[in-house]
C-alpha cells in the first residue's frame, strides 16, 4: 500500500526521536525552580513542549494504525475476508498521516496563535461589498467545520448589499498558522445580480491576517500617534454583533523598519464598553503592525523570492470564476477545482494544505 511507504518516508521529515530527545529537555527546563521566574519564557516553553507532546501523540496513533493494518493483511494472506476492516483502516491511516503532515508544516513562531482576519472590499461599490459578505461567509464556515471558534470584532454593513468592512477573531490551536495562507486579494468574476443587464463583472476584496499578539511580543509605537474615532456599531453582523454598544477605531500612520509609509486600521464593536473596544482595538493595531513587520524580515532573509509562494499584502492570490465556467484557482500554487460551491461553504483544506507545502519547500530551498 502507498500511504505506509509514504508513512515510511515521512519519517526522516517528521524525526520522530530528535522529537523525543526534544520533550525531554523542554520537561528537564521546566521541573528547574527558577522556571517561573519568567513567566513569559515559561509559557512559551509549555506551549512548546505541548506541541512536540501532540506531534508525537500522533505518530504513536499512526504506528498503532500501521501494525493494525499489517495483521490483517497477514489475516487476508491467510484466506480470511477482512477487507472492509482493512480498508476501513487504511482510510483512517490516510487521514490521520495526511493531518499529521499539515500540522508538521506550522513551525513558524506565530503559527500556533489565533488569528485576526480582516475584509476589505475593493472598489467598486455593492458589488465588491457583497463578494467582501461572501468570503466573510466563507471563512466563518471553514472556521467552523475545522473545530475553531469564531466572533465578529467588527462588521460595518453596505448601504444596499455586503459589507463595507468586517473583522474576525478565529480562536484555537494553529488558527494563524492554516490562515495565513489566505492573506492577499481575493478576485470574482461572476454575472451580478445587481446589473439589470445581467452582464459579466469582476470584484476584489483584501483578506488580511495576523496573528494575535499577547505579552510575549512587544510592539512599540507611540499611543499619541494614534487617532482614536469613535462609531455606533450598526449592521447585519450576525448574533455576535451587538449593535447598540460604542464602536472604536484606532489609526496609526507612520514609518516601518524599512522606511514605508503604512496606514494600519484597528475596529472593534463587540464588547461592553467603549474602553473595552479601545483595548481590544489596540491589541489589534499592534498585531497587524507586528505582521507588516514579519513580512519586512521574511522578504529581507529572501525567504520570499518565488512570487508564486508570497504571503504579501496586495498580492492577488486566487481566482473565482463563476461565469462562463466554474473555477477556482490559485494562482502562487496553480491549485484548482472547479467544484466552486464547496469552497464557498468553506472547502479550503486542499487549498491551504497546497500552499503551505509549497511554502515549505521553499523554505527548505532557500536553507
Amino acid at each position: 500500500m502507498n500511504f505506509l511507504s509514504d508513512w515510511i518516508r515521512s519519517g526522516g521529515i517528521f524525526d520522530y526521536d530528535k522529537r523525543k530527545i526534544t520533550i525531554i529537555e523542554l520537561q528537564e527546563q521546566v521541573q528547574d525552580p527558577s522556571f517561573w521566574d519568567d513567566p513569559d519564557r515559561a509559557r512559551e516553553i509549555m506551549r512548546q513542549m505541548d506541541q512536540e507532546k501532540s506531534l508525537v501523540e500522533s505518530w504513536d496513533e499512526l504506528d498503532e494504525l500501521r501494525s493494525s493494518i499489517r495483521v490483517y493483511q497477514q489475516f487476508l494472506e491467510e484466506g480470511e475476508d477482512v477487507s472492509d476492516e482493512i480498508n476501513a483502516e487504511a482510510e483512517l491511516f490516510e487521514r490521520r498521516l495526511k493531518a499529521l503532515e499539515l500540522k508538521n508544516m506550522l513551525t513558524g513562531p506565530d503559527d500556533h496563535r489565533d488569528a485576526i482576519v480582516t475584509f476589505n472590499p475593493g472598489a467598486g461599490g455593492t458589488e465588491s461589498q457583497d463578494w467582501a459578505q461572501m468570503l466573510f461567509r466563507m471563512y466563518t464556515r471553514w472556521a467552523e467545520q475545522n473545530g475553531y471558534q469564531v466572533s465578529t470584532v467588527v462588521y460595518q454593513q453596505g448601504e444596499v448589499a455586503g459589507i463595507k468592512s468586517a473583522t474576525i477573531e478565529v480562536s484555537g490551536s494553529n488558527a494563524y498558522g492554516f490562515l495565513k495562507a489566505e492573506s492577499g486579494v481575493h478576485r470574482l468574476v461572476r454575472i451580478s445580480p445587481f446589473d439589470s443587464n445581467s452582464r459579466r463583472h469582476t470584484s476584489f476584496c483584501s483578506v488580511f491576517v495576523s496573528p494575535l499578539i499577547d505579552d510575549t511580543i512587544e510592539v512599540d509605537i507611540n499611543e499619541a500617534e494614534v487617532e482614536l474615532q469613535r462609531f455606533h456599531a450598526s449592521g447585519a453582523g450576525g448574533q455576535n454583533v451587538n449593535k447598540v454598544e460604542t464602536g472604536v477605531r484606532l489609526i496609526w500612520e507612520g514609518k516601518l523598519s524599512d522606511g514605508s509609509e503604512e496606514r494600519v486600521v484597528a475596529e472593534c464593536q463587540q464588547e461592553r464598553s467603549q474602553l473595552q473596544n479601545r483595548e481590544k482595538a489596540m491589541v489589534m493595531l499592534k498585531s497587524k503592525i507586528y505582521e507588516l513587520e514579519k513580512n519586512i524580515k521574511e522578504r529581507e532573509m529572501q525567504k520570499l523570492q518565488d512570487s508564486k509562494s508570497k504571503i504579501e499584502w496586495g498580492s492577488q492570490i486566487r481566482s473565482y470564476v463563476f461565469h462562463p465556467y466554474n473555477m477556482v484557482k490559485d494562482h502562487r500554487t496553480d491549485f484548482e477545482t472547479a467544484n466552486v460551491d464547496a469552497v464557498m461553504d468553506g472547502d479550503l483544506n486542499d487549498f491551504i494544505k497546497t500552499y503551505l507545502m509549497a511554502d515549505s519547500e521553499q523554505e527548505s530551498r532557500n536553507g
